[in-house]
């Protein structure tokens, strides 16, 4: 996966999912939303994709909101200045791209809540 589609998915990803007061029913759609994207690897994603950003960010952002809410995560409670939000970004990016230069072939969930993890110090 190329840098360039990292750093926009996770921008986006991050500003989409700031605080988490979502109902069950929320939630559930969050659910269904991300579970046709699961199987993806980090290889099947960019190779789905063939060079669209936006099918890559769509899927990122699904799988980071459902790692955010499982994690029960509100990102202002570790970052609240533009400063924070982007060194948070560029180290949920560089989490990201570590995990799939480490293994290509791993579930891009996985990657994505490690990545989650990581750079949140959790």
């Amino acid at each position: 996966m190329q840098m360039n589609a990292f750093k926009s998915t996770f921008r986006a990803a991050l500003l989409v999912v700031p605080a988490f007061a979502f109902a069950d029913e929320a939630a559930e759609q969050m659910v269904q939303d991300a579970l046709p994207v699961m199987h993806y690897t980090c290889a099947s994603i960019a190779e789905e994709a063939n060079g669209d950003e936006a099918f890559v960010v769509t899927v990122v952002e699904k799988m980071t909101a459902l790692s955010i809410y499982n994690r029960q995560i509100n990102i202002e409670d570790h970052a609240t200045t533009d400063e924070e939000k982007a060194q948070l970004r560029e180290a949920f990016i560089a989490a990201l791209s570590e995990g799939c230069a480490a293994d290509k072939d791993a579930l891009l969930g996985g990657v994505v809540d490690n990545a989650v993890k990581k750079s949140l110090g959790l």
